[in-house]
């Protein structure tokens, strides 16, 4: 098992086309051709986390959040992020980050935080527009279900919760072959009139490369005419956060004893209590002040997230119940999923979860 085998699974599960523009996800270190004796699966790659890869004789370590965000100008050990790195390195182990692209996807960390609190009916709460392609292209009689069929397999149709949607409408195209062609119908030299298909189907822009290879692959022709047409749309099932609902509204007051037991905190931060249950929640693992006005806007009863500064507690307006219960308490869920997900996906490899807690943030009570 090589290292990018691994690694192509991952980027199956969440694209790295998915992250923000801010981010830094991928190997991070080491080699992606190298054997990969077994997997560390982690949410930081600090310097305690790769010893832990080493005594456990795994040299990749999968970590949600990057150890590098930046360029680094000198590795001389000062400081946590450079004793990781200058470790990992010395030890030939590779760390790969997996972020925001995995924030950014329905059955990613936010999917994850829901399905710890029983939400159903879950969506995104900030779908990501710029994300989809409408491919166009002309197909010959007899070809159009090998092509489509195809152009689906590679992941291109969805639209919401349906699959397998396209377009098309009969035509009659026109060509003429040069010298050394060998076209599919008609002679070289001759104008050619053939009865064809026009195909349209839309994809997502992470997909493009898998959409035009199995498009060669499935073609007929020599040469393929196809437009790549960017579209507005929003992508629903790509973006930030998610809300959905409980399946019994909740007293606030139980609602947030009950959030204290399934983030396992002995406190949670929390604007002022509304008086009134609570059923429509929405949440965002890590730092997602950024969503309050659209936790808002879909009204829900409650907003969950972290990293809240002072002023931005205010912005709850008395219109929805704001609860932090921490950075790392959030998102802890992130290394169960990505745990289960390459169990699934190798089931005969080493795949382990750290047995070690990378918190920074300890409660006195």
């Amino acid at each position: 098992m090589r290292i990018n085998e691994i690694t192509d699974a991952l980027e199956q599960l969440a694209p790295p086309a998915f992250q923000e523009a801010y981010d830094n996800t991928g190997l991070l270190t080491g080699n992606s051709g190298w054997d990969c004796r077994g997997v560390l699966v982690s949410l930081d790659a600090t310097e305690e986390i790769v010893q832990e890869a080493i005594d456990r004789d795994c040299n990749l370590i999968v970590a949600h959040h990057p150890i590098l965000f930046s360029g680094l100008k000198k590795l001389t050990g000062k400081n946590y992020l450079e004793k990781a790195i200058i470790l990992a390195i010395k030890a030939d182990i590779a760390i790969y980050a997996i972020h925001t692209n995995l924030d950014n996807v329905l059955n990613g960390v936010n999917g994850r935080i829901a399905r710890q609190m029983g939400l159903e009916h879950t969506r995104i709460l900030q779908p990501k527009e710029g994300m989809l392609r409408k491919l166009v292209t002309y197909v010959p009689q007899g070809y159009l279900d090998q092509v489509r069929n195809a152009l689906f397999a590679a992941g291109g149709g969805h639209i919401g919760n349906y699959s397998e949607c396209s377009f098309s409408a009969p035509g009659t195209g026109t060509f003429r072959g040069g010298e050394n062609t060998n076209p599919f119908d008609g002679t070289p030299g001759i104008r050619q009139e053939s009865p064809e298909f026009k195909l349209e189907l839309v994809y997502p822009l992470p997909m493009e490369r898998a959409i035009l290879k199995a498009l060669r692959n499935s073609h007929p022709y020599e040469e393929i005419a196809v437009d790549l047409l960017p579209l507005g749309n929003r992508h629903d099932g790509i973006g930030s956060g998610i809300w959905g609902e409980l399946p019994v509204a909740m007293a606030e007051t139980s609602f947030l004893e009950w959030l204290k037991g399934i983030f396992r905190v002995p406190v949670i931060r929390h604007t002022k209590l509304l008086n009134r249950p609570v059923k429509r929640v929405a949440v965002c693992g890590g730092a997602g002040s950024f969503l309050i006005s659209n936790a808002i806007g879909i009204n829900a009863d409650a907003y969950i997230t972290a990293d809240m500064k002072y002023h931005q507690f205010f912005d709850a307006d008395s219109r929805l119940l704001l609860a932090d219960p921490g950075h790392f308490e959030t998102e802890q869920f992130t290394i169960d999923l990505l745990h289960e997900y390459l169990a699934e996906k190798f089931p005969t490899f080493a795949v382990f979860k750290t047995g070690q807690s990378t918190n920074p943030v300890n409660y006195y009570t």
